[in-house]
C-alpha cells in the first residue's frame, strides 16, 4: 500500500452487512486507518469503547459504521415507537453535526435507515417535523436536541447506541449538563452500545465514560503524537505590526490553495479580513456570530476552492474536515495548548502533508512554553524572510463579506 496511514485490514473483513459494505465502497473506504482497525473489532462484538486519536484519522467513519452494523444485526423492539430513535449521535457544533450527517448518509445509503439532523440557528421547524415523523438515527448539538426532547418531540427509551464526538470539546463549550441529561433519558450502559470519541481524553471525559458506559476498552492511537507527523510547523517571532504585512507577503510568496488563517478575537478576524480583501485576496471571516446559513455557505465555498483563504476564530477548530486545506496560519498563538494541536490538525488530513505557520507576537507569545510542553518539543523557528514583509494597500472598510 502507497499510503502510510492506512492499515492493511480491510473493511469487508468485518463481515458487515451487505448493505453497508456498499456504502462504504461509494464512500471510497477499502482499507481501515488505526483508529478503525482498532476500534471497529471491539465496537462490532458490541463493546463500549472510548476511544482517542489525533484529529483528520477517521473516527467519524469508525463510529458510523459500528453504529449502523449493531443496528442492522440488532433488530428494534417491537414496541418501539414512531418518535424513539435507535441511536443517537451527539457533536458539540453544528459543523461537526453537519458533517456527521453527510458522512452517515453516503456510508448509510443502501441501509434503509432513516437520519435525522437537529442544530440551532436554522431549520427549527423543518428539523421538528422530521424527528417527529420517525428516525432511526439521530445526529444533533446538545440545545436543539433538548428542546425538542422537552417538547416530547423524540424520547430515548428505545436507544440502541449512543455517540458522543469531540467529548473534551462538549466540556469546553459548556454543553456536559446538557450531555449527561440526555445519556440519563436513554436506556442503561448495558442495554446499549456506546461509543465516545475525542482527539484528547482528559481526565474529566474518563471520568465521563465511566459513569456513563459499560466498562468501555479504551483505545489510544499514537498518544505520544500529538500533532501530525506530516504537518511541517514553523514559527515566526514577530512585532505586533509586522503580523499583517508578513501575513500577506507569505500569501503572496508561498501560493496556498486553501488557507486558515486563526485568530483569538472577532475584532482581530475583522482587521486581517479588511487588510486581506485591500490587498487582494478574496476572503471571509468564520467566527461564533456568523448566522448559521452564511456559515454553511462560506464553508462550501471554502472547500470548492471559490474562496481561498478563511480567516477564523476557534469556533471552526475542532471537528471540520475540510480536504485538501494547504496552510494553516496561527496569526494569534492560540491560548490554549490544545487548541494549537486542533489548529493545525486542520491541515494534513489523512495522510496529507501540510504546513502550520505561526506568529509569537508581543501580545501572545506568552502562550509559546504551554504549547511547546504540550506538544513535547520545539516548534522551529525561522528568522522573519525581509522579502515577505510587504508594503499593504489601505485596507478596505471593515465589514464582514455579504
Amino acid at each position: 500500500m502507497s499510503e502510510k496511514h492506512l492499515t492493511n485490514i480491510r473493511f469487508d473483513g468485518f463481515g458487515l452487512a451487505e448493505e453497508l459494505i456498499r456504502g462504504i465502497d461509494q464512500a471510497g473506504f477499502s482499507y481501515c486507518t488505526p483508529i478503525q482497525a482498532e476500534t471497529l473489532p471491539v465496537a462490532l462484538a458490541g463493546r463500549d469503547v472510548s476511544g482517542q486519536a489525533q484529529t483528520g484519522t477517521g473516527k467519524t467513519a469508525a463510529f458510523l459504521v459500528a453504529v449502523y452494523n449493531h443496528l442492522l444485526t440488532h433488530p428494534a423492539d417491537e414496541r418501539r415507537k414512531v418518535n424513539q430513535p435507535r441511536a443517537l449521535m451527539l457533536a458539540p457544533t453544528r459543523e461537526l453535526a453537519i458533517q456527521i450527517y453527510d458522512d452517515a448518509r453516503v456510508i448509510g445509503a443502501h441501509t434503509g435507515l432513516k437520519l435525522g439532523l437537529a442544530y440551532g440557528g436554522t431549520g427549527y421547524e423543518e428539523q421538528r417535523d422530521t424527528i417527529a415523523a420517525g428516525v432511526d438515527i439521530l445526529i444533533g448539538t446538545p440545545g436543539r436536541l433538548i428542546d425538542y426532547f422537552k417538547q416530547h418531540v423524540f424520547d430515548l427509551k428505545m436507544a440502541q447506541a449512543l455517540v458522543l464526538d469531540e467529548a473534551d470539546r462538549m466540556f469546553d463549550l459548556g454543553f456536559i449538563k446538557d450531555i449527561r441529561f440526555l445519556m440519563r433519558r436513554c436506556p442503561p450502559p448495558e442495554k446499549r452500545l456506546g461509543l465516545l470519541f475525542s482527539a484528547t481524553l482528559s481526565h474529566r471525559v474518563q471520568e465521563l465514560a465511566y459513569e456513563h458506559m459499560n466498562n468501555p476498552v479504551h483505545v489510544d492511537v499514537e498518544p505520544e503524537k500529538v500533532t501530525a507527523d506530516r504537518v511541517r510547523q514553523v514559527l515566526y517571532h514577530t512585532a505586533n505590526e509586522e503580523k499583517i504585512p508578513l501575513l500577506v507577503g507569505l500569501l503572496r510568496h508561498g501560493d496556498p490553495l486553501r488557507s486558515i488563517v486563526f485568530v483569538n478575537t472577532k475584532r482581530n478576524a475583522d482587521r486581517v479580513w479588511s487588510y486581506l480583501e485591500g490587498n487582494g485576496f478574496k476572503c471571509a471571516v468564520l467566527s461564533g456570530d456568523v448566522p448559521q446559513k452564511k456559515r454553511q455557505r462560506l464553508l462550501k465555498e471554502f472547500q470548492s476552492g471559490t474562496l481561498p483563504v478563511l480567516i477564523a476564530t476557534d469556533v471552526a477548530a475542532r471537528g471540520l474536515h475540510i480536504p485538501d486545506v494547504s496552510h494553516v496560519f496561527n496569526y494569534d498563538l492560540p491560548q490554549d495548548a490544545e487548541d494549537y494541536v486542533h489548529r493545525i490538525g486542520r491541515t494534513a488530513r489523512i495522510g496529507k502533508d501540510g504546513d502550520a505557520i505561526s506568529f509569537a507576537c508581543e501580545n501572545f507569545v506568552y502562550s509559546l512554553p504551554e504549547i511547546e510542553k504540550y506538544i513535547g518539543h520545539k516548534i522551529p523557528v525561522e528568522a522573519v524572510p525581509e522579502e515577505c514583509i510587504v508594503k499593504l494597500k489601505p485596507p478596505v472598510k471593515i465589514k464582514r463579506p455579504p
